[in-house]
């Protein structure tokens, strides 16, 4: 479990630096450049969570349990999880009307995800890998709102096509995650 927690403070201390440390950010990009910020900054986070994933992985063979979630949650999430994938795509896709009215919303999908899959999961390394996420996303969107109040971003022009797209993306996402991709990357079916 100590890897794990590495990554994660590797990870997500990657991108906490715009929540408490922001000078410190700015100075490194005025002295770096914005590419070679954006290098360093992606070089650390990769890293971190690949150490993350690795030690989730090495954490899941010797478990430690602390409460057996019911299996009926499982539907919850199944459920939770198709909000979660519309926002994460519409942090992507520009001009799409979920994005204008939400603001951050991969910080919100990273909020859903992590809740949901801390229904579910009663391992301590679950509970601590999905917590950190859950604390990082609801501390992120805050600064992130704070930024927006401070200096309110430019009005978007949005289309229905747009979000549609949007929409019919993060279904089709959630569709090839759950039944194919969850397994086999996580080891364990959505459905089943």
């Amino acid at each position: 479990m100590t890897i794990m927690i590495i990554g994660l403070l590797i990870f997500l201390g990657s991108h906490s630096v715009r929540i408490f440390a922001e000078n410190w950010r700015q100075q490194q990009i005025a002295k770096l450049g914005e590419t070679n910020w954006k290098i360093a900054y992606s070089v650390v986070s990769l890293v971190g969570l690949a150490v993350a994933i690795y030690g989730y992985g090495q954490m899941r063979l010797d478990p430690f349990m602390v409460w057996y979630p019911p299996m009926g949650l499982r539907h919850a999430v199944a459920l939770l999880m198709v909000p979660a994938f519309i926002m994460l795509v519409a942090a992507y896709v520009p001009g799409n009307a979920i994005k204008a009215k939400l603001g951050h919303p991969m910080m919100l999908a990273v909020k859903i995800w992590a809740f949901a899959h801390l229904l579910v999961n009663g391992r301590l390394g679950d509970i601590i890998f999905f917590a950190a996420f859950l604390v990082w996303a609801i501390l992120a969107f805050k600064t992130a709102k704070k930024r927006d109040r401070l200096s309110p971003p430019a009005p978007v022009n949005t289309s229905k096509m747009a979000t549609i797209a949007t929409v019919l993306l993060g279904l089709v996402a959630y569709a090839v995650f759950a039944f194919y991709l969850h397994m086999l990357l996580i080891g364990v079916p959505v459905f089943g």
